[in-house]
């Protein structure tokens, strides 16, 4: 399994305010490109897996609505956890 608990605690540990805090916008949306990265790399190999390819696009959605309030509520945030995620190039 590729998401175990103790990978969700280094992600939210790293990117929210502690490991237990699972609803900051931030942690929210490392663990979403964790698993965009993973749901991406399942996909070259088995480019015919439909049911994963729709649940790739409904994650990148979610992030970037989860994005795009945190642009509105507190722009350094947002600038911080793109930079930190390397979600713009």
């Amino acid at each position: 399994m590729y998401l175990t608990p103790e990978v969700k605690k280094n992600i939210f540990k790293k990117h929210g305010k502690s490991e237990s805090d699972t609803g900051s916008a931030e942690g929210q949306i490392a663990l979403f490109t964790h698993r965009i990265d993973h749901l991406t790399k399942h996909l070259k190999a088995n480019h015919k897996d439909y049911n994963s390819e729709r649940s790739l696009v409904k994650l990148v959605g979610k992030r970037r609505a989860l994005l795009d309030y945190l642009m509105k509520k507190d722009i350094l945030r947002y600038r911080a956890i793109v930079k930190e995620l390397g979600l713009r190039k």
